[in-house]
């Protein structure tokens, strides 16, 4: 059930209706639990299986991981006069290791069901090259596998709230039920954003009355993200079809206004269906986290990454990154720099200071570009992105140093506007290994954007792209028009869109949310004899 099928507004409206009209109010909750079930059986039976076994494996392992923290406390507490500090060190050690591998049970289970959905047939194609390379004749097999709806999104969110529960952050939730629902709400299953227990769960198991406010804001959302997805993202993607169904057949011309394109398609489709996905949970009075806050006015990579797909980037933060960087192996590593000559120096002393960091960052991304996909691409992907966040972290007194040499000031108005661009073209650099077929493709295309810059051909290809020009005008008109929305957003960061339409008159309001509305059934990708385009993030 596609989030831009008439079928997925009609099951909205229905559910809405049940659940604002249900009677028992602390059970309200159950209506999202089986509308949430209903949509997921939509998208096939045999996925149900996978999200039920996630649902009933940490729902288990985080009851025993609590129990254990309990029983501990208990037993240093009827033991404190007879135990000394350093018995009752020992024991908490002891408990802490167990907690540990009940925690790497869950981790393993579920991170191992992904893992091998997704990367099996990668590395056995990988490792079957490896031993044709050296003639030999074994070979892996190929298994036909399939990835449920959602397994990534569910998965993360899933395992963050078992880490929760180990770090003895949130509770152990209790019901069963409750807890299903917390995996499988509807609005997100699809592609995210990745919710952590304690901002979300709370909002399911409310009861929630009619708010029209709320539905207002709710309907506005949903409508920006359709007429993001359906006007601008599912038009865009038909010229990127094209050239990745033949990418070597075209030129570094058109190459170039691909990854252009895929910029503003890519954008245009997760923000557009993350916006629908809140708009839903808003009107039943559920507000999930932002995930996008206008990442391409970013002013270096990292702040790219904290302002795109912000709920990803958290639970990698809280969850890989700071243990990594925490860890004693990376301590000790700036501690030993430190002791030496080197580290005694001003260069010394600064990477011992940022190198657990940056090697953790690196390691962190190289997972986020595997994350993306089962290909050697994103593992480009991950390594560009890994890569440029370490060198910025590591060279920055270097940065610095140029900016007093050179006399800039960072602050200006200017330099800011470079600082945007040049993080732009960083980012569209990773956006190749997104678009090229394969990695060896990719790199090929880098050759092409200096080698094969030509107008005429390049024209002739992009003209012949399954797009005419009024469509690329259209496409334009959209980009401009987003470009615009996010440079009020940028001016009056504490507010919304929404908030500042409601201060104004009243036919000025209703006239916007009818011309949208005239928009998108105008110009909005759909009817017969088209496939609506799936979420790019439904894939990974």
């Amino acid at each position: 059930m596609s989030y831009t099928s008439l079928n997925f507004l009609f099951f909205v409206i229905g559910t809405m209706l049940v659940y604002f009209l249900f009677p028992i109010k602390k059970h309200k909750w159950v209506v999202l639990l089986i509308a949430s079930y209903v949509f997921y059986l939509f998208a096939g039976y045999k996925y149900v299986a996978f999200i039920l076994f996630t649902t009933l494996s940490t729902y288990i392992i985080a009851l025993w991981i609590e129990k254990i923290s309990e029983s501990s406390k208990l037993n240093i507490k009827q033991h404190k006069d007879q135990w000394s500090r350093e018995d009752k060190k020992k024991y908490k050690e002891k408990i802490k290791k167990v907690k540990r591998l009940v925690m790497a049970l869950a981790l393993v289970l579920n991170f191992g069901i992904l893992a091998f959905l997704k990367y099996y047939n990668f590395f056995s194609g990988s490792l079957n090259d490896i031993f044709g390379s050296f003639g030999m004749s074994f070979s892996m097999p190929t298994l036909k596998l399939f990835l449920p709806l959602g397994i990534s999104f569910y998965t993360f969110q899933s395992m963050g709230y078992i880490i929760d529960v180990y770090r003895e952050k949130t509770p152990a939730q209790r019901n069963p039920f409750k807890f299903a629902l917390f995996v499988s709400f509807f609005p997100q299953i699809i592609q995210g954003p990745i919710s952590i227990y304690d901002s979300l769960a709370h909002q399911l198991y409310e009861s929630h009355s009619f708010d029209f406010t709320r539905f207002k804001y709710g309907a506005e959302l949903i409508l920006w993200g359709l007429i993001k997805k359906m006007v601008i993202a599912d038009r865009a993607v038909i010229a990127i079809n094209t050239v990745t169904a033949e990418y070597n057949s075209y030129g570094g011309t058109a190459l170039t206004f691909t990854i252009l394109l895929y910029a503003l398609q890519l954008y245009a489709d997760f923000s557009g269906g993350i916006d629908i996905s809140r708009g839903v949970a808003q009107i039943f009075g559920i507000d999930m986290m932002e995930n996008f806050r206008r990442p391409y006015f970013s002013k270096d990579i990292n702040e790219y990454w904290r302002r795109w797909h912000i709920s990803l980037g958290n639970w990698f933060k809280n969850y890989l990154f700071y243990p990594l960087a925490m860890s004693s192996l990376f301590l000790n590593t700036s501690k030993k720099i430190k002791s030496t000559k080197f580290g005694s120096t001003v260069a010394g002393t600064h990477i011992a200071k940022v190198l657990p960091t940056s090697i953790a960052s690196f390691i962190v991304f190289f997972i986020v570009g595997i994350w993306h996909g089962a290909y050697w691409k994103y593992v480009g992907f991950g390594i560009w992105n890994g890569g440029i966040i370490m060198l910025s972290v590591l060279m920055k007194p270097v940065f610095e140093w140029c900016h007093k040499k050179l006399h800039i000031n960072p602050k200006t108005a200017l330099y800011t506007v470079f600082q945007i661009l040049r993080t732009f073209v960083v980012v569209l650099v990773g956006y190749v290994f997104d678009v090229a077929p394969s990695f060896k493709q990719a790199i090929n295309t880098f050759v092409l954007f200096f080698t094969d810059q030509n107008l005429s051909v390049g024209r002739s290809q992009i003209s012949n792209l399954g797009l005419d020009k009024k469509e690329y005008l259209l496409i334009l008109a959209g980009a401009v028009f987003i470009f615009i929305i996010s440079v009020i957003q940028e001016r009056h960061n504490k507010t919304t869109i929404r908030s500042m339409l409601d201060q104004k008159p009243f036919i000025f309001r209703w006239f916007a949310v009818f011309a949208g509305i005239i928009m998108l059934v105008v110009f909005g990708v759909y009817g017969s004899g088209f496939n609506a385009a799936d979420f790019v993030y439904m894939q990974f």
